[in-house]
């Protein structure tokens, strides 16, 4: 898919466009392949390259004639993961929850309308989830997504039920918001909710948001688990552990300082 650039965000729009485009090959990537992807020119594409990668952010391989993110780049990665992300804070959390329930746990935050993975732990060998940390996903067909808009202010949720495509992921996805959000009660009432393979087949999880003593939600944990290994019956077993801890993780977000989440 080619990437269009935002006229209004100017030249650092374009720069931001161009290292998400490097990233999104998720490996060292040529010229001619970004050229491919890119809207524009190629005199432009080489001179935002060579800016990006004279200031750090991108780095060049000669040998390889290969471009990949640079070490600058990392390090300012780093530094907006520990200071703007629940990683850090619910370490210690996710930890105790992991060996407590033996399967996968996801912890998100909402970003612009989609889920944004900050951790993840993979207890289990025998199957992978397309949740990735530092990967994001749709909110309307994940638990993650579900647990955090059913407990969104109605000015925040519209502006992310606005951001939300409806893509059919599989048959059990929601395909308008009317559908979505008459979900939402039931979510609230039990505290929980449920991906009943609605982004990926056969993946299935419980969800929790993580609330501010205000009641504002910051995040949410999921456990994840495969259909082969549990129902969807089976997963209200790990209720109360998972509560627990998305309980732990809203009272020390209370007192911890962090971008509210858009």
């Amino acid at each position: 898919m080619i990437i269009q650039s935002e006229k209004k965000d100017g030249t650092v729009g374009k720069a931001l466009e161009i290292l998400d485009l490097v990233s999104a090959f998720e490996r060292p990537v040529r010229f001619s392949e970004l050229l491919s992807q890119s809207s524009h020119p190629k005199a432009t594409l080489y001179r935002f390259l060579q800016t990006l990668t004279n200031q750090g952010m991108l780095s060049y391989d000669e040998d390889r004639q290969t471009y990949s993110m640079g070490l600058r780049l990392v390090r300012l990665a780093h530094s907006a993961w520990q200071n703007a992300s629940l990683a850090s804070l619910a370490f210690e959390t996710l930890n105790v929850l992991e060996k407590q329930i033996g399967e996968t746990i996801h912890l998100a935050q909402m970003e612009n309308g989609q889920v944004l993975f900050v951790d993840k732990r993979r207890s289990s060998v025998l199957f992978e989830t397309l949740a990735q940390t530092g990967r994001v996903a749709p909110a309307h067909c994940t638990g993650v997504g579900k647990a955090i808009l059913a407990y969104m202010s109605p000015e925040r949720l519209e502006r992310a039920l606005k951001q939300q495509a409806f893509v059919p992921y599989t048959a059990s996805t929601h395909l308008n918001r009317e559908s979505l959000i008459s979900e939402f009660e039931d979510i609230r009432k039990s505290g929980v909710a449920f991906d009943r393979e609605e982004h990926e087949p056969g993946i299935i999880s419980i969800a929790a948001p993580i609330l501010l003593n205000n009641g504002r939600v910051v995040g949410s944990v999921s456990i994840a688990t495969t259909t082969t290994r549990h129902t969807l019956k089976d997963l209200e077993t790990f209720k109360p552990a998972l509560l627990s801890a998305t309980k732990e993780l809203g009272e020390a977000a209370t007192t911890w300082q962090f971008p509210s989440p858009k």
